[in-house]
């Protein structure tokens, strides 16, 4: 009898696509070098057959693309590609892209902490990144003096199966392969360990547009199933919630230290250091109106309903509205420090100028009383 040897066709191929997203500065300027890394920059477009807004009024981000590199990884040798973005607001966005060829969706967690010949792919993209931050340097505008954790996402793009196989429809494979998606996207070998609650909760959140397209969006981790030619916008709508989740984060932690330097100030301090605190948290205000801004911009692509679907879907996993529900809390805390500090700065110039008015009416009746007496 013959060995039972799996049909090539049967065997799952595609991409992962890992995100990280880096803050390094309050902002970047729009005028960048023609070059980084020693590769051209260009600026990111979408395909313009899509269903996108036909004026875009948000900012396009300017990109660069390094050649592949061969490598070798958990099923052998692959080729590796590496692509930065770069925002205004100040942010990165490293793209990784590695190959697959796997028998079994479980074959793919290995994917999940990817070990290269020359170590982690975390410390590599966190030293790219630096050498990034070190290139634009002169273009930034208060950069920060350490590069900041990295806001990590992890896609896997599978291929449909071909023509030639018995038609797929992405609702029957989904509840076919339901346990194993939930394995795959919780990081688990054995999927079986799940309990039906954990399985239903990771890939509930589940997105179709046509027979053969899927979306599972779960919170550290994303499978698409389509043809490679529609992974790009799909893609770029969760890198665009992984880098407003990575601008939050910073703004957040920003705050924080804001607050406890403000607090720590407000127990007596001079007065000429009052006025210093009241010019930061007033251009502090002004900073967060304009980061929310640029924020609410760079998800302004969204013409495509089913694009949209996919963001919303990855915004309400990342929770970007409790992120940003705390940091306008936060901000708000701050415009009442501003306003408490302003009146209280007013109140002393009040108070001065009525002493004055006192004195010189006292200096007056001195002068009146003593002129009559000579």
């Amino acid at each position: 009898m013959k060995p039972n040897i799996p049909s090539p066709k049967a065997r799952l191929r595609g991409e992962v696509v890992y995100f990280f997203a880096y803050d390094i500065a309050y902002e970047l300027s729009r005028d960048l070098p023609p070059s980084l890394l020693g590769h051209p920059i260009s600026e990111y477009r979408l395909d313009a057959s899509k269903r996108n807004p036909k004026h875009l009024v948000f900012y396009r981000p300017r990109m660069v693309r390094l050649p592949p590199e061969q490598r070798l990884g958990p099923h052998g040798l692959f080729q590796i590609q590496f692509e930065a973005k770069i925002l205004p607001i100040g942010a990165i966005s490293i793209r990784v892209r590695v190959p697959f060829e796997v028998e079994h969706l479980a074959d793919l967690v290995a994917y999940h902490d990817l070990r290269l010949d020359s170590g982690s792919l975390d410390s590599e993209v966190r030293g790219l990144a630096e050498k990034l931050r070190t290139e634009l340097s002169p273009w930034v505008l208060r950069p920060n003096e350490a590069l900041s954790e990295e806001e990590a996402y992890t896609v896997f793009c599978l291929h449909p199966p071909s023509a030639d196989e018995p038609p797929f429809h992405s609702d029957h494979w989904m509840e076919t392969h339901r346990e194993a998606i939930a394995g795959l996207l919780n990081q688990e070998n054995d999927p079986t360990c799940l309990s039906a609650q954990e399985i239903h909760e990771s890939t509930s959140r589940h997105i179709s547009y046509y027979q053969h397209d899927l979306a599972v969006i779960d919170w550290d981790a994303a499978l698409l199933v389509d043809t490679p030619s529609e992974w790009e916008e799909c893609l770029y709508a969760i890198e665009v919630a992984n880098l407003q989740l990575a601008e939050l984060e910073a703004y957040d932690r920003h705050l924080d230290l804001v607050l406890e330097r403000s607090y720590r100030d407000l127990s007596g301090a001079p007065m000429r250091t009052r006025k210093a605190l009241i010019t930061g948290l007033r251009e502090l205000r002004i900073d967060m109106a304009r980061f929310s801004d640029e924020l609410s911009n760079i998800n302004k692509f969204l013409g495509d309903w089913h694009l949209a679907r996919i963001y919303e879907t990855a915004a309400g996993r990342f929770h970007l509205s409790d992120w940003k529900k705390g940091v306008e809390e936060k901000l708000k805390t701050v415009g009442e420090l501003h306003e408490l500090l302003k009146s209280d700065h007013s109140n002393r110039w009040m108070m001065a100028l009525e002493i004055t008015i006192v004195l010189l009416f006292i200096l007056d009746v001195f002068l009146l009383i003593f002129g009559s007496k000579k």
